[in-house]
């Protein structure tokens, strides 16, 4: 039921004060109506008695509350959805932004969704190829998981994020696959470069992008991934498709979480951010997964740049205790040339075990994956040995793992934007480095796969 109201008492910033409201919900959308017809809307984000602070979706600027009036539309924000949303790009609040028509919706859904009970959760384990090695081969992606990256300012997530929107696919199969690319807070070179790129590698075909820009209301950016998981969640149950939602960068939408709760005068909590963050990121995170008894799923790659680098800091803290583990990104890796820079080491997916082996990648796939990780960590145990100690202080065998460290950076993690790896092919490469080592020390290798995959060079 709408009901108006001409008893708007103030506007602070993005803020506005109605009082005299009666039967009013909290995040029910609202109209302001201006004395020549402009429209503007914004949302109740608390009730005190008859009172109702409103946050405004755009600027108070110009805005005249003596004679305009606030108009409760007695329902939360909706996203009106459609298959014809793929190949489109929308903002923040779901208005087209490509210059096409408006979506004629087979539905509306509001944009915060319904919990998944979780007993009619599926397990993830069907594997998720995103034609990167460091991603495939050693911290798998699986189908309904939810794997953030952990980037730093000045490293190229971007160009990640847009190589695993057009690589990434489920295999062995003919099911729909679909990428949500919701970008918050980014800069418009860096929404041009996106856009460009999805053109570019025909990726937009089978996407929906939700842009939101940094000179966007703050409001508009606590939206935007609640739009896109929306979308998302239409694709997946409703039409059965497997969804793949990229977020980027999950730290602007922090700040503007930090922002709101410092307009409204709330309790800090660690660095000033909202005690609620935690609860206010699994509401965005927890909306992945497989439902029993439904074909279609959602997978988040959630992107985030850690404020000075800290993995301690409260929003990479606060994701990794939410999500099944983090891609992190290497400054070290970055100078050195090595694209893109992912740090495999401190890197975990702890689904992986789940979305690899016979019949899903390929037999030999967990052996290779635990020996690289192993003979990796000696090489670079032996590499920092010889920078204190000078290399004469290393054996033979520190040389050979030491060599093989180098190799493995160079062949297995640096890949470039471009080339997009079959699981076979990051395996084979696998194989081809781990035949530097002597075979005594393929301990973590069964005898039959180190006979049948293992070409030793004469």
């Amino acid at each position: 039921m709408i009901k108006e109201y001409k008893t708007i008492k103030d506007v602070v910033g993005p803020l506005m004060l109605v009082e005299g409201v009666e039967g009013v919900k909290y995040d029910e959308i609202v109209e302001i109506v201006q004395s020549n017809g402009e429209i503007r809307r914004g949302k109740v984000l608390e009730i005190e008695k008859d009172k109702a602070l409103v946050q405004l979706f755009e600027s108070a600027q110009g805005l005249e509350i003596a004679t305009s009036k606030a108009r409760f539309l007695g329902k939360s924000q909706q996203l009106n959805v459609s298959e014809d949303m793929l190949g489109r790009v929308f903002d923040g609040l779901g208005n087209p932004r490509d210059d096409g028509a408006p979506i004629i919706p087979k539905k509306s859904m509001d944009i915060n969704g319904e919990p998944i009970n979780p007993a009619a959760r599926d397990y993830p384990n069907e594997f998720i190829q995103t034609g990167i090695s460091a991603i495939d081969g050693l911290n798998t992606l699986v189908r309904g998981q939810k794997l953030p990256v952990f980037s730093m300012s000045g490293l190229p997530h971007a160009n990640l994020a847009a190589q695993i929107a057009h690589q990434a696919k489920v295999l062995g199969k003919n099911d729909k696959f679909a990428v949500v690319f919701c970008a918050i807070g980014i800069t418009f070179e860096e929404a041009e470069f996106f856009m460009e790129d999805f053109k570019k590698t025909g990726a937009i075909e089978r996407s929906v992008m939700f842009v939101n820009l940094a000179n966007d209301p703050a409001i508009e950016r606590i939206s935007t991934p609640r739009m896109a998981l929306t979308c998302a969640e239409y694709l997946a149950f409703e039409l059965g498709m497997h969804v793949l939602v990229i977020m980027t960068d999950i730290t602007n939408y922090a700040e503007a979480l930090r922002e709101i709760s410092a307009a409204r005068k709330e309790v800090p909590g660690r660095r000033g951010y909202p005690g609620y963050m935690y609860t206010d990121l699994a509401s965005l995170y927890e909306r992945a997964g497989r439902i029993k008894g439904k074909e279609g799923s959602i997978t988040q790659i959630p992107i985030l740049t850690m404020p000075e680098d800290d993995k301690t800091h409260p929003i990479p803290d606060l994701t990794g205790y939410i999500t099944e583990g983090q891609i992190i990104l290497s400054r070290e890796l970055f100078k050195k040339g090595i694209n893109p820079p992912i740090d495999v080491l401190p890197s975990l997916s702890r689904l992986k075990d789940k979305g690899i082996g016979k019949g899903k990648t390929r037999e030999d796939h967990s052996d290779t994956m635990n020996q690289l990780f192993s003979a990796y960590a000696r090489g670079k145990e032996a590499k920092e040995l010889a920078t204190i100690l000078g290399e004469s202080a290393l054996t033979d065998s520190d040389k050979i793992f030491a060599k093989f460290a180098v190799e493995f950076e160079k062949r297995y993690i640096n890949q470039g934007y471009e080339e997009n790896r079959s699981i076979e092919q990051t395996l084979n490469i696998g194989w081809e480095l781990l035949s530097m080592l002597p075979v005594e020390e393929l301990k973590r290798i069964r005898i039959e796969y180190i006979q049948k995959y293992l070409k030793k060079k004469s």
